[in-house]
């Protein structure tokens, strides 16, 4: 990814080890600039972005430009977290991708319904990933335009 790209600060919700070390080895493939941070289950999601518990330190835990968020989590289930998002004024406009597994219609539209930006399927195969995650990484730091809100500028 070229310099002239917006490098925006991405939160990654994830709670199976494989899957968090596939995506970042998806984000190193795909040359993605972007910080990550990544949280293990809903709670230490909504913890972060409140700046709560551990996360107290608003320098350790940025407001993230972009969050990618699976469905199936421990603690607090992702739609849950989305929802919660989607209702907090100061959190509702950060974007939300749904990276999941779930190709349940019903998952899809109350992703939707409860206010995801995107809901995208994780590919099984790691290139066909590489590729996926380009394509957020293209759309979301290249090609859309954030709210003047001071969420997503660059680091």
């Amino acid at each position: 990814m070229d310099q002239e790209h917006k490098i925006i600060k991405i939160l990654l919700v994830e709670d199976n080890p494989d899957d968090i070390d596939i995506t970042k080895r998806a984000l190193k493939e795909a040359k993605v600039i972007n910080r990550l941070w990544i949280v293990r289950d809903g709670q230490e999601a909504l913890d972060f972005l409140r700046h709560q518990g551990t996360y107290q330190d608003s320098a350790s835990s940025p407001k993230p430009g972009l969050i990618l968020l699976d469905i199936n989590l421990p603690k607090i289930n992702g739609m849950d977290v989305l929802r919660t998002v989607k209702e907090d004024p100061d959190l509702k406009r950060i974007p939300i991708v749904m990276l999941t597994v779930s190709k349940r219609d019903e998952d899809i539209i109350k992703s939707y319904d409860q206010g995801c930006n995107s809901f995208i399927q994780k590919p099984v195969n790691f290139e066909n990933f590489v590729q996926v995650v380009k394509q957020i990484s293209l759309y979301w730091g290249l090609l859309n335009i954030f709210p003047p809100n001071g969420n997503n500028q660059q680091v």
